[in-house]
């Protein structure tokens, strides 16, 4: 069964690590035959959130609001790509996430988080465990967690070094267990 999965990403920084990171679990899950898309916050066209896509009257939310909100309704899966920022979320990725609620609902979601430093954003991975399970998400327990991002997948998001060896190991049980999830909660919807 091909999976529609989109990866959602929210850094606005200059010199973007981690679309290494999104780049590569999309090239990931196309090689396992899956779809695999990117939702880039910085690319979707949404203010900061003053209402919510359920708050605007039927036809009325922004155009680019609406067409995000039929392509996460329609997805199967979610991989957050969660950059961690002073020990907390990614302001990008909130607010891009913070836009819709139902449209998550019933869905498997994996973290994928990531730092420029040792720690991997493990942080930000808590955080976003409670926000979207909150949400009514599904959240794997594998984690994909890559720190010292600059160093473990180069500019075109192929791993390298010990720590993109690592990341190759982990993302076969991750990619199992976020499939899994994603194959039962469409069986069941």
């Amino acid at each position: 069964m091909s999976l529609n999965i989109l990866v959602l990403y929210g850094s606005y920084r200059r010199g973007r690590m981690g679309i290494r990171l999104a780049d590569y679990l999309i090239n990931g899950f196309q090689q396992l035959g899956h779809e695999a898309e990117l939702i880039d916050a910085m690319h979707a066209g949404l203010p900061m959130l003053d209402q919510r896509y359920s708050d605007y009257p039927p036809g009325e939310a922004p155009t680019a609001m609406a067409a995000l909100a039929d392509r996460l309704t329609a997805a199967d899966a979610f991989v957050f790509v969660a950059g961690e920022y002073n020990r907390g979320v990614q302001p990008g990725l909130k607010n891009l996430v913070d836009h819709y609620l139902k449209e998550f609902d019933k869905r498997p979601a994996g973290i994928a988080s990531y730092s420029a430093g040792r720690y991997a954003g493990v942080n930000s991975h808590a955080a976003w465990t409670v926000t979207l399970s909150a949400m009514g998400m599904a959240v794997i327990p594998e984690r994909l967690s890559v720190g010292q991002i600059g160093q473990t997948l180069d500019e075109q998001g192929q791993p390298q070094g010990d720590g993109g060896a690592a990341l190759a190991r982990g993302f076969n049980g991750f990619a199992d267990s976020l499939i899994w999830w994603a194959e039962a909660a469409k069986t069941a919807r």
